[in-house]
């Protein structure tokens, strides 16, 4: 028999999934139906409803994004890293409160005397919510937490909102029903009387909950914002008010910190941890960022993959990219946003890692992938991608590593431009096309007699070419340019050149059932494949999967050592933990301590080399 569950502990509804919410179904019907008829329900309750819960979950997104936004709390982050996929998973329902006191507001409207024709204001009313708040709440709440952290409550309940060591916004609002409900009733304990006593407003249940939700969020914001000058010229908030990392201390120190809002009741009840003040104190004065051992300099692709970022909306963010309906509907506006982007941002930080002892952070350059292809662009994003470089320098980096289209051969020579240009660079600079022209290799059956391939005289495409033709596959090479072929050939040795093939049509490759992607192809292209063939690609973005008859394999990438922490986005299309191989390839130049830099052409030589250091350090293949 399997452990059974404590009652009330489960949200039935999230079995469901997103359809949980056409319980909030009643509410937009009526918003609607009055919207249409003209027959509006007293007060406009619905559109209040409606309004306030879009409220409070914009609330929660600007806190999230905050709290992800390297540049506003790098210097007062209470945890730098340890946020998992784990985490964003089982922290996907934090809105459960939100549904749960919509629907008990409605009800309340219904039933409960006195909750309807309420007025917009009425500050008598405001202030005795203040008072019922910060006594009865406030004590109550106190010792339903205590107990909650008793041995049977909390490994039956609390525990699971105790899962979440690192905290984020949403995590306030992780608790199991029980716990939810009992807050909820807490609540509406504040409000419920507040009415009895002839003070309800609309305005009351907005100041409410909103204060409500913007307090809870900031506690779990895992970063020390609140100023000590507000504790100087009011000593008295100490008591009143607490601070992020007063929180926090209670996710690490179980037994302590307890209270709702208002530390009042943990110094009244003895449960203030000892390091408080201190650790406040500490983070105040603003700490030095940490030096990154390895920089993987990335760009933007497009307008939608723009918001493919973790500090927009980090569910998303977790799963590999999808233009889901809701995300196309943003294309305008976005593409507002990128204006103001390309004109005034600078290189930003994407998120952080640990692989071993290696600090890992992403940065992204404020420019798209059509950028590149504009002549009059080049210049300008070279400087950008030089000044990433010097900084890193500066700053003692190891290895910067440059993503997709920062190392076209057309821009900088895969890197070589910024190589040549500073000669005495110690951070060594990396395009890791090497592990990515292994992978593509390793991605192919072992008794490939021969294979048809696009982008041939391109980077990728010369190195996996000379490769395949020393082990004797025969390679038909798809170019136009006859010049850059046959340099190609020239550094084949004499004995296996009979194996590089030049075509100059896809029907050349209408009997090979492997072929190779280094190019975008169309889809008409494709229908000259054999049915059964087995499409291999080196090109971003990935070719569009039309042949039901034919295996396609993703664009290569590897998954990231066991031992790696602090993953909780996904690379663009890239599966959980897993990254393109350029940025594997610079990853095992760190860890192997490479002092050379990689830019230019691929050393074929080095192609089973990096190979054998990535599956020493745990690197697997996608495929």
């Amino acid at each position: 028999m399997g452990v059974r569950t404590p009652i009330f502990f489960e949200w039935h509804w999230e079995r469901l999934g997103n359809f949980k919410y056409v319980f909030a179904a009643p509410v937009v019907a009526n918003a609607i139906h009055g919207f249409i008829s003209g027959a509006k329900d007293v007060d406009n309750w619905c559109y209040h409803l409606l309004l306030l819960g879009a409220l409070r979950c914009l609330c929660q997104q600007l806190w999230t994004t905050y709290s992800r936004l390297h540049c506003l709390v790098k210097k007062h982050q209470i945890n730098a890293c340890g946020i998992e996929f784990e985490q964003v998973d089982r922290e996907f329902h934090s809105d459960n409160h939100m549904l749960l006191q919509l629907l008990l507001l409605l009800a309340a409207h219904s039933w409960i005397p006195g909750f309807s024709n309420l007025p917009m204001w009425n500050m008598r009313g405001l202030m005795i919510l203040f008072l019922l708040h910060t006594g009865p709440v406030e004590f109550l709440y106190y010792w339903m937490h205590r107990a909650f952290h008793s041995e049977p409550l909390f490994q039956r309940y609390h525990s699971l909102h105790h899962l979440s060591v690192v905290t984020e916004p949403p995590t306030g609002s992780v608790t199991t029903m029980l716990e939810q409900v009992l807050q909820t009733g807490l609540i509406g304990l504040a409000m419920v009387v507040t009415v009895m006593l002839g003070g309800a407003s609309i305005s009351m249940i907005y100041i409410y909950l909103l204060t409500f939700d913007f307090l809870k969020c900031m506690g779990h914001c895992n970063c020390e914002f609140v100023p000590a000058r507000v504790f100087q010229l009011f000593p008295a908030a100490k008591y009143l008010l607490y601070t992020p990392s007063y929180h926090s201390l209670h996710h690490t120190q179980l037994h302590y910190n307890f209270c709702l809002f208002m530390p009042l009741y943990d110094y009244l009840g003895g449960t203030v941890h000892p390091d408080t003040l201190p650790f406040y104190a500490s983070l105040r004065k603003g700490k030095e960022e940490e030096v990154p051992d390895f920089v993987f300099l990335a760009h933007c692709i497009d307008v939608l993959t723009s918001l493919h970022v973790s500090f927009c909306i980090r569910t998303l963010a977790a799963h590999p990219f999808t233009p889901y309906w809701f995300i196309r509907l943003t294309w305008l506006p976005t593409l507002f946003c990128l204006f103001i982007f390309w004109t005034w941002a600078q290189t930003f930080v994407a998120y952080r890692y640990m692989l071993d002892n290696l600090n890992c952070v992403t940065w992204v350059i404020p420019r798209h992938g059509f950028q590149y292809f504009l002549p009059f662009y080049k210049d300008n994003i070279n400087k950008h991608i030089e000044k990433a470089i010097l900084n890193a320098d500066t700053l003692g980096v190891k290895v910067i590593s440059l993503a997709a289209l920062n190392k076209n051969e057309e821009l900088n020579g895969g890197g070589m431009l910024f190589v040549e240009k500073h000669k005495d660079l110690r951070v060594r600079v990396v395009h890791g096309n090497t592990l990515t022209a292994a992978v593509i290799i390793k991605q192919l059956p072992t008794n490939v007699k021969e294979v048809f391939m696009t982008g041939s005289t391109s980077k990728l495409g010369r190195a996996i070419a000379l490769y395949l033709c020393r082990r004797g596959v025969r390679v038909l090479m798809l170019t136009k340019s006859k010049e850059r072929f046959d340099k190609i050939v020239a550094e084949a040795s004499h004995d296996v050149r009979h194996n590089l093939i030049r075509v100059t049509k896809f029907q050349a490759g209408q009997n090979c059932k492997t072929w190779l992607f280094g190019k975008w192809t169309l889809n008409a292209d494709q229908q000259w494949a054999p049915p059964g063939t087995n499409f291999h690609q080196f090109v971003v973005p990935a070719v569009r999967e039309i042949r039901k008859d034919c295996t396609y394999a993703p664009v290569a990438g590897m998954i990231l050592p066991k031992q790696t922490i602090g993953i909780h986005t996904c690379e663009v299309m890239m599966p959980r933990r897993a990254v393109h191989a350029c940025h594997a390839g610079g990853l095992v130049h760190a860890l192997e301590g490479w002092k050379h830099h990689e830019v230019g052409a691929i050393d074929v030589d080095r192609i089973d080399v990096v190979w054998e250091a990535a599956m020493k350090h745990g690197f697997s293949s996608v495929t």
